[in-house]
């Protein structure tokens, strides 16, 4: 369903521009603007500075109980939290706005139904804003555009006009805010689990862009794929490569990662990873860019590898800068902080390298961009689950696992571990925020801001 916009658009012409022509960088970094940060990095700027290097939930500067669970990360802007969160008493899906101060919350709305599926939940997307508006997507297909005070500008539902989103474990991909369009991917197999598959054709896998001021369609660009059942499915969001050279929106799954023209949606290049085609690979983290070198993880705790920027078709095995082999993340996408790459390790080593070094235990690996080489790595637990990324913030990296234990390390290639504590409010899968030297902390019922 789509609400009138015309009213809003004539009042608010003037700073709506400036969502079409970018929000300047300071304003952006201030932030937390989207699921992997200001610079889609999983990084916090220098304004985040003075972040706690303890994190005891006993000194909180505020805890907020959350109506039911969510796997989202908070978005933050100046004096707002932006959650997501089921709804148990409605069965439905819901979009919060949080006190930054103290966190009340400021409104709440019911956007979409519940769905079900396995390990997961439609709560799972984090929203994005750019500090006049905020988008919410959910595992539904609910697609929307609120105000800073909680009135929707537009609304869709995805699923209803382009087919079930046919994923396994629940839609999970973030949107992407850049350069004046909103980009969704919907990365899945042609036919579905369960549901309805709304339509009597196959199901094709789409990258979309979309008008982040009225809601409708840019362009909608058909990514084929040769991948096999589960390998057509990916997790993982849209990440923007932001180079001289070339700006591409990176886009991973389907046994291959691809660059596209942001403006067109039309493939520059394409690497594939699974010529075996073995049909388990669906993919969970995204692909981090660093300089002109895009970083990358295969399916399943696989290798880490790189490429440079600048492919043209169908790649070689040989434009593959470096890899590095051992066991990396079935689920978290890698940071890049302070000229260094960190990645958590999941939590189990299938299917590849077993027996290695890597195996007893979770780590957080230091990997040296220039050469894939692992220049250092911390033990943080004997085993468990660990599904979040990573976040990096004055001089600090935070990581938290499934069952709610957060651990502090410092940054470097040294792995000191500063602190930890336990939440005991799992299942915790939501990536931690950073901003304005506060850490924002979304377990299974409760969000928590730790510092000043």
């Amino acid at each position: 369903m789509r609400l009138p916009a015309c009213e809003y658009l004539a009042s608010h012409r003037l700073p709506l521009v400036l969502v079409l022509l970018g929000m300047p960088l300071l304003a952006r970094a201030e932030n937390w603007p989207q699921w992997r940060g200001p610079f889609s990095n999983g990084s916090a700027a220098a304004a985040a500075a003075g972040l706690p290097e303890a994190v005891d939930p006993a000194t909180a500067k505020w805890v907020a109980a959350m109506p039911g669970a969510s796997h989202a990360t908070p978005i933050v802007w100046g004096e707002r939290v932006f959650v997501t969160s089921t709804d148990p008493a409605s069965k439905g899906l819901l979009a919060l706005c949080v006190n930054a101060a103290d966190g009340k919350i400021r409104w709440q709305q019911r956007l979409g139904d519940e769905i079900k599926a396995p390990q997961n939940n439609g709560a799972t997307p984090s929203a994005v804003t750019d500090g006049k508006l905020v988008w919410f997507l959910f595992g539904s297909g609910d697609l929307a555009a609120l105000d800073m005070d909680g009135k929707p500008l537009w609304q869709r539902n995805l699923v209803a006009e382009y087919g079930n989103f046919c994923i396994q474990f629940g839609y999970s991909s973030s949107p992407l805010l850049w350069q004046g369009r909103l980009y969704v991917q919907i990365l899945r197999r042609p036919k579905p689990y369960r549901g309805a598959a709304g339509t009597d054709q196959p199901l094709e896998s789409l990258i979309l862009a979309i008008d982040p001021l009225t809601g409708k369609t840019l362009w909608q660009h058909v990514r084929n794929s040769a991948a096999v059942d589960e390998s057509l499915e990916s997790y993982s969001s849209p990440v923007p490569l932001e180079n001289p050279g070339r700006n591409e929106l990176l886009i991973q799954g389907g046994d291959c990662l691809s660059g596209h023209d942001p403006a067109t949606g039309a493939e520059l290049w394409r690497l594939d990873y699974n010529p075996e085609r073995a049909t388990i690979w669906r993919l969970i983290p995204s692909p981090v860019s660093m300089g002109d070198l895009i970083v990358a993880t295969k399916p399943r705790g696989g290798p880490m590898f790189a490429l440079k920027a600048g492919g043209s078709g169908a790649l070689r095995p040989d434009a593959v800068a470096w890899t590095y082999d051992e066991r990396t993340s079935d689920s978290g996408t890698p940071l890049v902080y302070q000229g260094l790459i960190y990645v958590l390790q999941s939590d189990k080593s299938d299917p590849f390298v077993r027996g290695n070094k890597s195996s007893p235990g979770i780590f957080l690996l230091v990997i040296e961009p220039a050469t894939g080489k692992e220049v250092g790595r911390c033990k943080l637990a004997k085993g468990g689950a660990w599904r979040t990324s990573p976040t990096g913030g004055d001089g600090k990296i935070y990581v938290m696992s499934e069952e709610g234990e957060v651990v502090v390390v410092a940054a470097g290639p040294t792995g000191k571990i500063l602190s930890r504590a336990d939440y005991a409010d799992g299942p915790a899968c939501a990536t931690i925020a950073a901003a304005n030297g506060c850490l924002y902390i979304r377990t299974a019922s409760k969000l928590t801001c730790i510092g000043k």
